[in-house]
């Protein structure tokens, strides 16, 4: 789908949300095809050693995630590679993995900066249309790095299908990526919505609680599930707002607005270790980075973001 006839849909305005690539199923089960793509001389890589995105250097202060074959093969030898598709001027896109121990040496080289996927994406070092594509790539690419092994017999495991599958050589078992659904809410109850905290947050921020959806469960009941769970909040209507791909490793983000049933909070402090109700204009404040106790809210990156925005500036409701 090209830019103009894309719905403005809150989902796009997350991380790692804009993908404009044509992923072309159709050709990924023709090797001599999809090897001709490889060699085109508008084809374009983009770079992963281990976890760690390897960016090229651009005039004055750009950066890209695109390299040229040529420049790729500069960089050091290919553990995988994947084909993500054709970019919307048709031109071929891949990405291939590197050994994680060639990250510190790259670091040196001037032509490149190489930094972790969420500085990418926090700090904006990408356009946005190369960012997508740049998640798709590192989580297809960690889910191999993951599976060299069948779970059916323990065989090896090699890639099929332009990297989007891969086959057991002993028992010949099919293996495709998973992606882990996560639920994230914001519950709320009248004017005020329930924000906590984990111990491994930046000092000050609180975020919207979120849990796996485990076997058997939609994904309106694993909302009331994690809700009671984590906060001893039962919650009646569940409404989506809109979803994320998170590749950390490879999880795509659910996001509600729930309402909750009752006011009294019961953390699970295994899990949080702080949360209370906020008030709208805490939560206007915490938007703004102008709380007056410092408090704050997930950037722009983050779905968390995008529900919290929902409910305090544009007045959604579950």
């Amino acid at each position: 789908m090209n830019d103009a006839s894309r719905p403005r849909e809150r989902s796009a305005l997350t991380g790692f949300a804009v993908n404009m690539l044509d992923r072309r199923e159709d050709l990924r089960n023709k090797p001599d095809a999809v090897n001709a793509l490889r060699h085109r001389s508008d084809t374009r890589i983009a770079v992963v050693a281990g976890e760690t995105p390897i960016l090229k250097r651009l005039d004055g202060e750009a950066l890209s995630v695109w390299f040229s074959h040529g420049e790729t093969q500069s960089l050091g030898d290919g553990l995988e590679e994947v084909f993500l598709g054709l970019a919307p001027d048709g031109a071929p896109r891949f990405a291939r993995l590197l050994d994680r121990s060639l990250a510190d040496g790259l670091r040196e080289r001037p032509e490149l900066f190489v930094t972790d996927l969420r500085s990418v994406a926090l700090k904006k070092l990408v356009p946005k249309d190369e960012l997508g594509p740049l998640g798709q790539g590192k989580a297809l690419l960690d889910w191999h790095a993951r599976h060299r092994f069948c779970a059916q017999c323990g065989g090896p495991t090699t890639s099929g299908a332009a990297g989007t599958k891969r086959e057991c050589s002993a028992c010949g078992a099919q293996h495709f990526p998973r992606t882990d659904p996560v639920v994230i809410m914001l519950v709320t109850r009248g004017e005020t919505c329930l924000l906590a905290r984990q111990a491994r947050f930046a000092p000050g921020m609180y975020s919207c609680i979120a849990g796996f959806i485990e076997p058997g469960e939609t994904f309106e009941d694993a909302v009331r599930r994690e809700s009671w769970e984590e906060a001893g909040l039962r919650v009646g209507t569940v409404r989506y707002i809109a979803s994320q791909p998170w590749p950390f490793p490879s999880s795509l983000m659910i996001g509600c607005i729930a309402e909750a049933l009752n006011d009294e909070i019961v953390l699970d402090t295994t899990e949080l270790e702080a949360g209370r109700w906020f008030k709208r204009d805490e939560a206007l404040q915490m938007l703004e980075s102008a709380h007056p106790d410092g408090l704050t809210s997930p950037q722009h990156l983050a779905i968390a973001h995008t529900l919290l925005r929902a409910w305090a500036i544009e007045g959604e409701r579950a």
